[in-house]
C-alpha cells in the first residue's frame, strides 16, 4: 500500500493481492456509457482480466442490471448521470476512489446521436449537443480524472471511443462525423500534452451490433455485410477487445493513435 499524496487515499500496488498474469490486475478504470453495449462489453473485459470498474450511464435502473452482470459491488460500482454534467463527473470519480482506492484507466466511451440527415439542415442545438456530449464531455472527463489521481501511479492510460465516421464522410451522420473527428484530434493533443505520465489512444470502429447502431443495418443487415470483407458487423466484444490492448502495458509504448476497427470495409472505400 502507499498513499496518494494529492486524494490522500491509500492505495494498493498493482498485483498486490491479486492472481498473477491479468493485464488489469489491481487497476481500476471508469467506463463511460457502461449500461449496455459497448460500454457494458468494455467493462466485462477489464474485469476478465482483474480490473475493477466504475460504470456510468445516465439511466440508473439498467446501471443497476449492469452492475449485476458485472459481478455486483466486489467488482463494480454504478453512478447514474450525465456524461455533460461536471457533478456527476466529479461524483462518479470520487465514487470509484472510495470504493477502489485508486483510478489508472479511463475510457469515454459515452456518445450520442440525436441528429440525422444532410448537416446543412442540422438544427443547431441538437448539433452543439452531440458536440458536448461526444467531445467536451469527454475532455472533461479527462480533466476531472487526471486532477484526482488518473496518472499518479504508472501504466495509466485512456482511451477514447470515436468512429469510422471521424475518419471519413458518412451519409446522414455528418454532425456525429464531426464530433468523432473532432474528438480523434482531442486524443491525440491529449496524448501529446499528457505525455508521460498518461497514454491517450482511441479506436474507431465501424457499424456494430448495438442498440444505439441499429439504424444504419436494421432490415438490411445482409446488405450491409456484404460491404465487409471479414464478412460480419462488428460485435461489442471486437470493441472491448482492442480498448483492453490500449490501456493495457502491451501497449506502453502507443499513444496518440486511433485504431480503425472496420471489418476491413475501408479497403474498398466503403463507409461502413
Amino acid at each position: 500500500m502507499r498513499l496518494n499524496e494529492e486524494t490522500g487515499i491509500q492505495i494498493s500496488q498493482v498485483g498486490e493481492g491479486t492472481p498473477a498474469g491479468r493485464r488489469f490486475a489491481g487497476r481500476v478504470a471508469v467506463v463511460t456509457g457502461a449500461s449496455r453495449g459497448i460500454g457494458l462489453a468494455i467493462a466485462r473485459r477489464l474485469i476478465s482480466e482483474g480490473a475493477r470498474v466504475c460504470v456510468t450511464a445516465r439511466k440508473p435502473e439498467p446501471l443497476a442490471a449492469a452492475v449485476e452482470q458485472l459481478g455486483g459491488a466486489g467488482v463494480a460500482v454504478g453512478v447514474a448521470g450525465r456524461a455533460d454534467d461536471a457533478e456527476h463527473r466529479a461524483h462518479a470519480v470520487r465514487v470509484t476512489l472510495d470504493a477502489f482506492g485508486r483510478l489508472d484507466v479511463l475510457v469515454n466511451n459515452t456518445g450520442i446521436n440525436p441528429v440525422y440527415g444532410p448537416m446543412t439542415s442540422a438544427d443547431a442545438g441538437a448539433a452543439a449537443k452531440v458536440f458536448d456530449v461526444n467531445v467536451i464531455a469527454a475532455l472533461s472527463w479527462t480533466d476531472e480524472a487526471r486532477k484526482l489521481g488518473l496518472g499518479s501511479q504508472d501504466g495509466a492510460a485512456i482511451v477514447n471511443v470515436a468512429s469510422i465516421a471521424g475518419l471519413r464522410p458518412s451519409p446522414g451522420i455528418g454532425v456525429y462525423g464531426a464530433s468523432k473527428a473532432a474528438l480523434i484530434h482531442v486524443t491525440s493533443q491529449l496524448a501529446l500534452e499528457l505525455a508521460p505520465r498518461i497514454r491517450v489512444n482511441a479506436v474507431a470502429p465501424a457499424v456494430v451490433k448495438t442498440r444505439f447502431a441499429t439504424a444504419l443495418y436494421e432490415g438490411r443487415e445482409q446488405e450491409v455485410t456484404d460491404g465487409y470483407p471479414l464478412g460480419r458487423l462488428g460485435d461489442p466484444d471486437d470493441v472491448a477487445a482492442a480498448v483492453a490492448f490500449l490501456a493495457s502495458d502491451d501497449a506502453s509504448w502507443i499513444t496518440g493513435q486511433t485504431l480503425t476497427l472496420d471489418g476491413g470495409v475501408g479497403l474498398a472505400g466503403g463507409l461502413g
